[in-house]
């Protein structure tokens, strides 16, 4: 599995630092996925409040089928809005699964079946700085195929 970034820079060090942390939250649950591993370190690390329920929720929705995944995901657009304190941020960015396939974890087999939803995806951030200075996610949404993500 591997994950792309396109643009993912804001020529801000504050916005930079919280892309940093949301790719870091990103591939935290991809590798927990991959690993199997609703407990993974890394997802207190990134997430926290209901934003880490949920990804427990999703990453044990994967197990519960005996799924993994393969490929590429590209995340791309991203646009970080701080709010007033420099203490939380939204951010709203596209990903792109068209090259991302379902693979059995018992068999190893690919299922490159060509599904009927959009492989575009919208995602709706809230990030939280913490004490240590880490960007946690508190709240994420998804939108598969919004037009706002076309590719």
């Amino acid at each position: 599995m591997k994950d792309e970034y396109t643009a993912w820079k804001a020529d801000d060090a504050t916005k930079d630092a919280v892309l940093d942390d949301v790719a870091a939250r990103i591939d935290s649950t991809n590798e927990a996925i991959l690993r199997g591993d609703t407990a993974a370190p890394t997802l207190s690390f990134y997430y926290r409040d209901k934003a880490l329920s949920g990804a427990v929720a999703w990453i044990q929705a994967y197990l519960d089928a005996g799924l993994s995944f393969t490929g590429t995901t590209r995340y791309y657009d991203p646009k970080v809005t701080l709010a007033p304190g420099g203490t939380t941020a939204t951010v709203r960015y596209c990903s792109d699964e068209s090259k991302g396939f379902n693979k059995h974890r018992k068999t190893g087999k690919v299922d490159r079946t060509p599904s009927d939803q959009s492989p575009y995806v919208l995602y709706d951030t809230r990030v939280e700085k913490n004490g240590s200075g880490v960007w946690q996610t508190t709240a994420l949404t998804s939108h598969r195929g919004n037009k706002a993500c076309t590719g």
